[in-house]
């Protein structure tokens, strides 16, 4: 299972890296034949984006909780945190995309909550 688990880990961060890195919307190309449809699942309040909060914390968890025992588990946090800046930096030279200070924070802020949701987990089961 755990196998498994590290399998989805692995291609969901895949999936992320060309999702962000398409030249234009690939979700919208591949649900309306359009790279100029944008899709929000959900309106940003507060401006924050909630479909890059959730993408981000989607992953980190599953990350963090798959390798919190691992000797690099510092590693991986970093990684996290360095893909989620750079993802959104590399906005200003992909052509259709933008950066959006927003989905920075969104993204930063997804992979903090999760880092902060393993360690309260760990604090409390691991003592």
């Amino acid at each position: 299972m755990i196998k498994v688990l590290k399998l989805i880990f692995h291609l969901s961060v895949f999936i992320l890296i060309i999702v962000s890195l398409w030249p234009g919307n690939l979700i919208g190309y591949l649900l309306y034949g359009r790279q100029e449809i944008l899709l929000e699942l959900f309106e940003k309040p507060l401006g924050i984006s909630i479909n890059h909060f959730a993408s981000y914390l989607w992953i980190s968890l599953l990350g963090f909780a798959l390798y919190y025992e691992n000797k690099n588990f510092k590693k991986l946090v970093f990684r996290l945190f360095f893909l989620s800046a750079i993802l959104e930096f590399f906005h200003f030279i992909i052509p259709n995309r933008s950066f959006e200070i927003q989905d920075l924070i969104s993204n930063i802020f997804g992979v903090m909550i999760a880092y902060l949701v393993i360690k309260i987990y760990l604090s409390f089961y691991k003592a």
